[in-house]
């Protein structure tokens, strides 16, 4: 038999070998039937390069990774659902059931957490109202400073907040900074090296290193924490930097963004979360500061944590199952919106049940690239009679759901594939309908200076511009 005919037999061995394999993978694994049959006719058509093509792109390596390391350390980056404590102030289930109904049960079932009574929650607009807060908290501590974050710049503001810290130590104060390894790369010099020159334990999450080769762009900590003496929590999607000075206007980089600050017994979650992810990152174990905190408010709340691992989707099933709960409203803020098709679903669905829908997003926005994938879906939308809105200049980096004007979410998570699917992420749920009816108002003044967008407009687009949106869109999964 001719060499070439060798040749020929065992390509045809090898892909039968890897059609059976990669195919089978893809019929297993994929949860979307159009997805699995996609994969397997291009396995099947395209000899050797088809199951390549699966090999480097099909599988979901984000949660396979995380779960790699969720086996390299069981803890991982969250605290267990029975470690939390459920003290006195929790309100009896059948109270809470009678005034919040199908939402506190959706959140109940997935989260399997406590929630808790007597929170204080306050709106922190912009860095002009947050960062003094922040900083005044810091400079009061007594026990603890937790501190975790994506982006802290190493300009003017990071600094402040650096000096700060350094003098918390200096007064004995246990003081721990936990940066992205990613999003410490953002600015030069970079803040950890100046943490540590001041004395201050700093660790990085999951950073890139040369040996052994390590690079996730994904599975990134994009969590927003500050805890002072177990007491006070600082959460939200705003990063520490000169940009969320938003009151100089001649400044083109500024960011719009808003922040919180909790008071009572989630702030022990909050705390949890943090100390979880430092032990991933350190190994080393931190007691949460203990005390039995006392009612602060009146909201009922629960830390919600999200990511790639034992934790996927959780979020995402949480907000799609609120808007299939709505009865009224449901206000979506978000920089960036690339719902999946199951939140497509839900929006619509319950448009068409009376539902009155806002989803407020900014004109200007730092990625272009997600704006555009926005728009060529925004038609699905519209076409139900949800109302879609763009915040004028600067970038509004805010976050914010609220259903109904009696339950609200805010925290560090975007609706896109990254924050629900990509990246490690905390929210937190508030049952209240006094303070939700806040936020909703404060949604409502955003929407009052924004401009409304319709079908007309969306469908008017040149074809050029359609194009490149809908290429865009075609990467949205991964945006």
């Amino acid at each position: 038999m001719p060499v070439l005919d060798h040749f020929h037999w065992i390509i045809g061995i090898l892909h039968a070998a890897l059609v059976v394999v990669t195919a089978g993978h893809a019929l297993l694994y994929k949860r979307d039937p159009r997805a699995s049959w996609g994969w397997i006719a291009v396995i099947i058509i395209f000899p050797l390069l088809g199951p390549l093509l699966y090999l480097l792109l099909g599988i979901n390596r984000v949660q396979t990774q995380a779960k790699k390391l969720t086996r390299r350390l069981p803890f991982l980056f969250l605290f267990t659902r029975d470690q939390t404590a459920v003290p006195a102030t929790v309100r009896p289930e059948k109270d809470l059931a009678e005034r919040f109904g199908a939402l506190a049960r959706i959140s109940d079932q997935v989260t399997r957490r406590p929630l808790l009574y007597g929170t204080r929650i306050e709106l922190l607009q912009n860095g002009e109202e947050a960062y003094p807060a922040m900083l005044e908290a810091v400079e009061q501590a007594e026990k603890t400073v937790y501190h975790a974050t994506y982006i802290l710049e190493s300009n003017k503001t990071g600094r402040r907040f650096i000096d700060a810290l350094a003098r918390a130590l200096d007064r004995g104060v246990q003081v721990r900074v936990l940066l992205d390894g990613i999003g410490e790369l953002y600015s030069i010099p970079r803040s950890g090296r100046l943490l540590a020159k001041r004395g201050i334990r700093v660790a990085r999450f999951l950073p890139p290193t040369l040996i052994p080769p390590s690079f996730h762009v994904n599975l990134r900590n994009h969590r927003k924490i500050l805890t002072v003496d177990g007491r006070i929590a600082f959460l939200g999607g705003m990063n520490i930097g000169d940009r969320h000075l938003a009151a100089d206007a001649g400044k083109a980089s500024r960011v719009k963004d808003i922040h919180f600050r909790a008071a009572g017994p989630v702030v022990q979650q909050v705390e949890e979360v943090f100390c979880g992810d430092w032990r991933f990152v350190t190994g080393e174990e931190l007691a949460g500061t203990p005390q039995d905190l006392e009612r602060a408010g009146d909201a009922v709340c629960r830390t919600i944590v999200d990511g790639p691992d034992e934790d996927l989707d959780k979020l995402a099933m949480i907000l799609a199952g609120a808007v299939s709960a709505a009865r009224t409203q449901v206000i979506i803020m978000t920089p960036y919106f690339l719902p999946s098709r199951e939140m497509i679903g839900a929006l619509q669905t319950a448009a068409l049940r009376g539902v009155e829908i806002h989803v407020i997003l900014p004109e200007k926005n730092n990625l272009p690239f997600v704006h555009w994938a926005t728009r060529n879906m925004l038609w699905e939308l519209l076409q139900r009679g949800i109302r879609v809105f763009y915040q004028p200049p600067p970038f509004v980096h805010s976050k914010l759901f609220v259903v109904d004007g009696m339950y609200a979410q805010v925290g560090s998570a975007n609706l896109d594939p990254r924050s629900l699917r990509l990246n490690f992420e905390l929210a937190l749920e508030v049952f209240d309908q006094e303070w939700a009816g806040r936020m909703a108002g404060f949604a409502e003044s955003c929407r009052r200076r924004s401009r409304e967008v319709d079908l007309e407009e969306v469908d008017g687009r040149p074809l050029p511009v359609k194009v490149r949106d809908s290429l865009a869109w075609l990467f949205s999964p991964y945006l």
